[in-house]
């Protein structure tokens, strides 16, 4: 009786309509999970955590020795040695607390993605053609993971702070991720309309417009790991000059461009308009395609993070605008990728 309840079901019927509205929920996960990333990082809580216990981890510290303990933990890297001298056990948990919130959603978003997709595969719902990305997207996040503790350690022995290269490519990945959830769940939408549908292409000019977008946001990630926000208050000019003065050359074009904070800074300020006119575009190209959705959706997304990449730096980097922009800079990506579907969309 057990081996017959046990029983791997017959063949059924793909279910893409209902894959895709569970793959759209990860993607809006993977989106909160780079809001509370923002505000860890806004809120310098990235090193309170100083050991990766994938399991045990999700539970924090309940008494006050486990709590003391994790302090004395803390209180052994340069982080606070340097810079921290001083703070109270209440203050610790402040910070612990945000990178506990982020560890969890990143724990949460791996049994959202694993367990759906074991129930899929047994109940033989994937459609096919699609189990590989699905796996692939799997594996991503656990990578995912991976990176995020990588960028950690950087910040636990010598430095203050993560590196901010490590930071660049764990917020991209995650944006790639949820991109690529939003891509994979617009073509199963498309199959779920007509079996014969085929998955969309990325034509050039798309793949130009997310290039242009990716220099973008690995400067907002550069200017974030670098606190370069902090060394201009005003706008358009950055202290009284179009090109900021304190530039220093630092041996290498790429080291200097990826290092020096006045001019990571003034290559996010205003390639920001490059990217804003690029995406515009798009959404003109995706409206042409019949989603006028997507186009609506790019155009408030840029005008939005525009404004608020403004408000950002004239406010000295207020924490709620600097959450906000790192919220919407996700949107932005997650409309350009479902602008780049629409456009690559093909006919059965």
């Amino acid at each position: 009786m057990t081996a017959i309840a046990l029983r791997r079901p017959a063949m059924s019927a793909p279910r893409p309509a209902s894959i895709a509205r569970w793959l759209l929920a990860v993607a809006a996960l993977v989106f909160c999970m780079v809001v509370v990333g923002g505000i860890t990082r806004l809120t310098e809580s990235g090193l309170s955590i100083t050991q990766w216990k994938p399991i045990a981890g999700a539970i924090p510290p309940i008494t006050h020795d486990q709590w003391m303990e994790a302090f004395r933990l803390y209180q052994q890297i340069p982080e606070y040695q340097q810079l921290r001298q001083g703070m109270t056990l209440s203050d610790f948990q402040f910070i612990f607390f945000w990178e506990w919130v982020h560890r969890l959603l990143g724990r949460l978003i791996g049994v959202a993605f694993a367990l759906p997709l074991l129930w899929f595969a047994w109940r033989r719902a994937i459609p096919i053609g699609y189990g590989l990305r699905l796996v692939a997207l799997l594996a991503l996040g656990g990578l995912q993971g991976a990176i995020g503790w990588w960028m950690v350690k950087s910040g636990l022995s010598v430095r203050t702070d993560v590196s901010h290269y490590r930071l660049a490519i764990h917020l991209l990945t995650a944006l790639f991720i949820m991109g690529g959830l939003i891509w994979t769940a617009l073509d199963l939408r498309a199959v779920a309309r007509d079996p014969s549908a085929r998955p969309a292409i990325l034509p050039p000019f798309a793949l130009l417009v997310l290039l242009v977008l990716f220099v973008q946001l690995l400067f907002g990630a550069f200017t974030a790991g670098l606190d370069a926000g902090y060394v201009s208050n005003s706008w358009p000019l950055m202290n009284d000059h179009l090109v900021p003065e304190g530039i220093e050359w630092l041996g290498s074009l790429w080291a200097t461009i990826s290092n020096d904070p006045y001019l990571v800074h003034f290559i996010h300020r205003w390639w920001a308009w490059v990217a804003a006119a690029m995406l515009i575009l798009l959404a003109r190209k995706a409206k042409r395609a019949g989603q006028r959705g997507a186009s609506i959706a790019i155009n408030a997304a840029v005008g939005t993070q525009v404004a608020l990449g403004i408000a950002t730096v004239v406010s000295g980097i207020a924490l709620p605008l600097a959450v906000l922009h790192q919220a919407v800079g996700a949107l932005v990506v997650a409309s350009a990728a479902w602008g780049s579907h629409a456009v690559g969309a093909r006919r059965a």
